[in-house]
């Protein structure tokens, strides 16, 4: 097996490289000597994300959005495909946006990287699994979707997504590859983007009230962005075509999420119950044997230590 790192990119494009995770890739591509184009609309990826990259040699930045077309000069060996609204907030905000992104923008990413004979990686989500009737997901199972529900457009979008490329590479022969991401969090995150660990961050170091939906009793699996982008470059660098389920297959449950971040800050905080989401699923766990087994990948960053990372980045961001 090829290391992710140790496999030498020439040249990448990140399509939503100014993103939470497309920047943190950006940076990892950078640090491992690849040249790096970041494509991004700024329809939710922030110009802060990508500020300390920009005078690094090697960085581009083209502002595009993708489902218009990718106007890349340089001819990339790896093509990442990350754009897409991604948090609740974003997509019921931008519902044709983030489809058309899913469709028309994952056409355009792959015909740029079979047009030059590019690895293609398309970020797919673990909500292709829906409400899920599995538990843990693998990847044989085909989940459990609204496609007319408030979080079809995103949901959907991805699963087009995962077919166009599936479709591309049976049809074109192009070197593609599908990584599923499990609730990534970490530094870059928006406080306001309606996931739970910036939305309990920003409001344990407010000392507001952390709202959680339901009873709290639905579960997560949370992975760090720093292990997220390991396991991405692990899956472009193996040649897999996958899906493969890139996640923590450590569950928590959204009150022992709130109750961890009140402990970690240090907050007086209290929890506040509020209406769960249509559709919001009520367990969420990768099963990660795949990527155990071909990329020799898992995450590294325990909850608690990439949590503390995650507040002392707010804190900083909150004192500028």
């Amino acid at each position: 097996m090829t290391d992710a790192i140790s496999r030498s990119w020439e040249h990448a494009v990140v399509t939503g490289g100014a993103g939470f995770v497309g920047s943190h890739l950006c940076a990892a591509l950078l640090d491992s000597g690849a040249a790096v184009t970041c494509v991004d609309d700024f329809s939710t990826g922030r110009a802060e994300n990508i500020s300390a990259l920009a005078d690094r040699p090697g960085f581009t930045l083209v502002q595009a959005d993708v489902a218009e077309g990718i106007p890349v000069v340089r001819p990339p060996d790896l093509v990442l495909h990350l754009a897409s609204p991604a948090s609740p907030a974003d997509y019921l905000r931008l519902p044709l946006h983030t489809m058309d992104t899913g469709s028309l923008g994952t056409r355009n990413a792959l015909q740029l990287a079979h047009g030059v004979a590019a690895r293609f990686v398309l970020a797919s989500t673990s909500e292709v699994y829906g409400d899920p009737q599995r538990h843990p997901q693998d990847e044989r199972y085909w989940g459990n979707v609204n496609p007319v529900g408030p979080r079809s457009v995103y949901d959907e979008a991805k699963r087009f997504g995962e077919a166009l490329t599936t479709a591309h590479t049976e049809s074109n022969g192009t070197d593609a590859c599908i990584v599923r991401l499990f609730n990534t969090y970490g530094p870059r995150m928006r406080g306001h983007d309606g996931r739970a660990v910036p939305t309990f961050v920003r409001q344990a170091l407010a000392g507001e009230p952390l709202t959680v939906t339901g009873d709290g009793y639905q579960t997560r699996s949370l992975c760090y962005v720093d292990d997220t982008v390991r396991g991405i470059l692990a899956a472009a660098a193996h040649g897999m075509r996958g899906p493969v389920n890139i996640g923590n297959p450590v569950e928590i449950t959204m009150l022992d999420l709130a109750r961890l971040v009140i402990g970690l800050t240090g907050a007086s905080s209290e929890i506040r119950f509020i209406e769960r989401p249509v559709d919001d699923p009520a367990v969420r766990c990768p099963d990660i044997t795949l990527a155990r087994d071909k990329l020799g990948w898992e995450p590294r960053v325990s909850a608690e230590e990439g949590l503390r990372r995650t507040i002392d980045w707010f804190r900083a961001e909150a004192g500028h």
